[in-house]
Order: structure tokens, then C-alpha cells, then sequence
């Protein structure tokens, strides 16, 4: 790899051998493909199809662009060094990744957080669905993700930045990890930075705890339901939400609690895959294949675009 200067970083990636890297850099790029084009039909049936214009499909909407964001926020620089070989990222570059990840990362908490409510309000409290889960409480709740992102992304950023960095100036990650750039730090700022991990990390839990809530008073209200078809439609609206919470915070707690490593593992860079690039991959397949209205809104995507090449 390039020699670096002290006004930037080296992303060690997958491996140090080119061909690696290649077959590193070929197996992203397809799953950044996928996970475009996935998202992007979700966003495109969600806004067509007018019998989806509802408050569950608006936060799935924004659930997808909010997974297109994520996953653009580290795959393309990582695909990027690995065809040309090189780690090299300036530190404008890395405060400006830091950034945008903990805002898509904090922003995707809040949203699934906003979606369990959104699902307790729906089986819970029917009767007064429509009155609480109006056009205004969606758009707050949309606003209420962005800001808390864009708050959180600049306290975490400005406190990790403030910090003097010594020693390799090597990241033993594909992208500008946080934790791997505290180990880098010399500064007596270290516990302030702390102390911002520490406020996010119990706005995390108040999330999680939120929608373990959620889902114990969905449950206990589903099994009450005397109707099969009652409770196996209440379940086909709610499983794959809770798949994508499961799937997304179960990888991120174990990668926060596990013990520090000063030399990565294998392990460390799945678990990292796991909660960076698998979720906005895998999110809209979750959704599109247990939701027939949304297969059903696809296939009038796609029907219309054949007619349309016909005319």
C-alpha cells in the first residue's frame, strides 16, 4: 500500500495482497449493487403505488434511503482503495465518514424505534390509530431521526477530532472506525470522548428498551386475538421488523461489549460487515418477500416500465 503523511490515515482493509483485495473490492461491489437496487425498488414501489401511502410504508420509505445512505457511507471509499491499492484517507475525508456514519448509524436506531411504535399504536390501539400515527406525527417523527443523527454525528465527531493522534497512524478497519481511532489518541481528551460514547451508548439502550417494550405489549395483545387470521396478519406486519432490529443491534451490542484487541481478528471485520454493510442488504428483501403489498406494488413497477418499452 501508498505511504501515508501525518494529515491522514491508512485503512488496512481486508488484506495486504492485491489479489485479495480484488476479490475483496468485486464481492462489495456487488453487494453495494444489490443493496442499491434492492432500496431503490422499495423507495420506487412505496411512492408509486398509492394503496401504500400509509404511515407503516412512509417509515419503511424512509427506512430504505435511510439504508442507502448507510451503506454508501463506507463501501464505495473501501472498493475505491481496494481496486487502486490504496489506504490512504486525508483527515478531511475521515472526519467528514466519521460524521455521516454515526449520524445513518444513530438515525437507523431511531427510525426502527419510531417504526415499533408506529406497530404498537397499529395492533395495541386500533380504535385510535388514524389520530395518533397522523400526516404531522409522521413527518415529526421523520425530522426527530434526521436531528437526532445530525446531533449526535457532530458531538461524536467534533470530541473524537479534538483529540491529537500518535504513533502509526494505521486503521485496522475498511473505514474510519471510531474505537480504532481513539487507540491512536495521546490526548487527555480521551475521557471526553468517553463520556459522548457513554451518552450515545444510553440513548442506544433507551432505544433497544423502547422497542423490547413495544414488542412485549404487541405480543401479549396478538396472542389475545381469538382470529387466526387476526394474529397471522399482525405477525406477517411485525416479524420483519423485528427481524431487522434483531439483525441489526444484536451485531452492534457484541461488537461494542467484546474486549478491545490492539490487532483485529477476521472476527472483528465480520462482526463489523455484519452491522455496517448487512442490514441495508438484506432490509429490503426482509420486507418485499414476507409483504404482498409491496410484492404486488413491484410487479405494477415493473408491468408499467414493460409497457412503457413496448409503446
Amino acid at each position: 500500500m501508498a505511504n501515508f503523511t501525518m494529515s491522514g490515515f491508512l485503512l488496512m482493509g481486508f488484506s495486504a495482497t492485491p489479489e485479495l483485495e480484488l476479490v475483496h473490492a468485486s464481492l462489495f461491489l456487488v453487494i453495494y449493487v444489490m443493496a442499491l437496487i434492492s432500496n431503490i425498488l422499495i423507495i420506487t414501489a412505496i411512492s408509486l403505488e398509492s394503496t401504500l401511502h400509509s404511515p407503516m410504508y412512509f417509515f419503511l420509505k424512509h427506512l430504505s434511503f435511510l439504508d442507502l445512505c448507510y451503506i454508501s457511507v463506507t463501501v464505495p471509499r473501501s472498493i475505491y482503495n481496494s481496486f487502486m491499492h490504496s489506504g490512504y484517507i486525508s483527515l478531511g475525508e475521515c472526519m467528514v465518514q466519521c460524521f455521516a456514519f454515526v449520524l445513518c448509524a444513530v438515525a437507523e436506531i431511531s427510525m426502527l424505534t419510531v417504526m415499533s411504535y408506529d406497530r404498537y399504536v397499529a395492533i395495541c390501539r386500533p380504535l385510535s390509530y388514524e389520530i395518533i400515527i397522523d400526516v404531522r406525527t409522521c413527518v415529526r417523527g421523520v425530522l426527530g431521526v434526521w436531528i437526532s443523527g445530525v446531533i449526535s454525528g457532530a458531538m461524536q465527531t467534533a470530541t473524537t477530532f479534538s483529540m491529537q493522534f500518535c504513533g502509526s497512524h494505521v486503521i485496522h478497519q475498511f473505514f474510519c472506525d471510531i474505537p480504532q481511532l481513539m487507540k491512536l489518541s495521546c490526548s487527555n481528551r480521551y475521557i471526553s470522548e468517553v463520556g459522548v460514547s457513554a451518552f450515545l451508548s444510553l440513548a442506544g439502550c433507551l432505544c433497544v428498551t423502547f422497542i423490547g417494550v413495544s414488542y412485549t405489549k404487541i405480543f401479549s395483545t396478538v396472542l389475545k386475538m381469538t382470529s387466526v387470521e387476526g394474529r397471522a396478519k399482525a405477525f406477517s406486519t411485525c416479524l420483519p421488523h423485528l427481524t431487522v432490529v434483531i439483525l441489526f443491534m444484536s451485531t452492534g451490542i457484541f461488537e461494542f461489549l467484546k474486549p478491545p484487541s490492539d490487532s483485529p481478528s477476521a472476527l472483528d471485520l465480520f462482526l463489523t460487515i455484519m452491522y455496517t454493510v448487512v442490514p441495508p442488504t438484506l432490509n429490503p428483501m426482509i420486507y418485499s418477500l414476507r409483504n404482498q403489498a409491496i410484492k404486488a406494488a413491484l410487479k405494477k413497477v415493473f408491468q408499467g416500465r414493460k409497457a412503457d418499452l413496448f409503446c
